[in-house]
């Protein structure tokens, strides 16, 4: 089983890495924490692996800390959460939230992650508080903001609008909520503007015109 990786990187987008080992590619699958903190390509770069086996299928999954590394198995032990989905979540919600969320037993926070139900979140937040709780000493963890959006439908559309092009989900859903607590009148056009110039300042798109859900 493979645990850890040290080599040269390849290759990266959002989704996977390709480091070289010895003369050997090996793809990982990554979460966006992990993609944000890659060196360029051709650098150095180490990842806390897991090894997923079943029937004839070998994937491998990587992570720049072991923290997250805990956190992923922590939430492929819930039924019904396999690995993709995993990484979907610690992408949609980021780290520190996600045990935020699990700790103060907050599904809410996690059900707005996309492919993510409330019942799934709801095992979550029940299954997995204790240990989360463990593995989150020495971490602040800062309770959600509470922020009722006033008008649901546009801002759906617009974070559908901008997840199809291809702005992570997380980053996406940040910029709207600021924007809207500065304006819960705003309309659709005006908000999507104003949330592309902010995206543009703050990260690139992860592709030309692909869903992140």
């Amino acid at each position: 089983m493979i645990a850890y990786l040290t080599g040269t990187l390849l290759s990266k987008d959002p989704q996977s890495v390709i480091i070289d080992v010895a003369g050997v590619g090996y793809q990982a699958f990554i979460p966006l924490s992990t993609f944000y903190r890659l060196p360029d390509e051709m650098g150095s770069v180490s990842l806390h692996v897991y090894t997923h086996v079943r029937e004839d299928t070998l994937q491998l999954f990587g992570f720049k800390t072991e923290l997250e590394r805990k956190v992923f198995l922590l939430l492929i032990s819930v039924s019904g959460i396999g690995p993709r989905l995993a990484l979907n979540i610690l992408s949609g919600i980021g780290l520190e939230d996600l045990l935020g969320a699990i700790v103060t037993a907050d599904p809410e926070r996690i059900a707005a992650v996309p492919g993510v139900g409330k019942k799934t979140s709801q095992r979550i937040t029940l299954e997995l508080k204790d240990k989360a709780s463990q593995l989150s000493e020495g971490i602040e963890l800062l309770p959600r903001e509470r922020f009722e959006i006033t008008n649901k439908e546009i801002f759906d559309d617009a974070l559908s609008a901008l997840g199809n092009l291809g702005y992570p989900i997380r980053s996406a859903k940040k910029a709207l909520e600021d924007i809207l607590r500065r304006d819960g009148d705003i309309n659709l056009e005006t908000l999507l503007r104003e949330a592309l110039r902010a995206l543009a300042q703050g990260s690139a798109p992860r592709g030309e015109g692909k869903s992140t859900s």
